[in-house]
């Protein structure tokens, strides 16, 4: 069971389970909520930093135009976007270990 945080994502969660489209404006609210969980778990050093996430996977993707990250707090991971050729693939890491858990394109 996902506990939601905030009251942004108990309202994301309600538009997702209803099938209604999510306002623009709650989905960057959310993200911003999902920031700032990720700076506070780097600060009390319960996760690493979004530049420790990239300092580790950006050299592994060479070739690849990395275009930004996304942060995910109840699966505390990020999800880092990438392109080539054309095509986008999708790094997740956990955030705790710096594992890659996933790669989709």
């Amino acid at each position: 069971m996902t506990l939601l945080r905030t009251p942004a994502a108990a309202v994301l969660a309600a538009f997702a389970l209803a099938g209604v489209a999510v306002p623009a404006a709650a989905q960057q609210e959310q993200q911003r909520g999902d920031q700032g969980e990720a700076r506070r778990e780097a600060q009390a050093g319960t996760q690493l930093s979004l530049r420790e996430i990239e300092r580790r996977i950006l050299p592994q993707m060479q070739g690849s135009e990395y275009l930004g990250p996304a942060y995910d707090s109840t699966a505390r991971a990020y999800r880092l976007k990438f392109i080539r050729d054309g095509r986008v693939t999708y790094v997740d890491v956990d955030a705790r270990t710096g594992r890659v858990i996933g790669r989709s394109r």
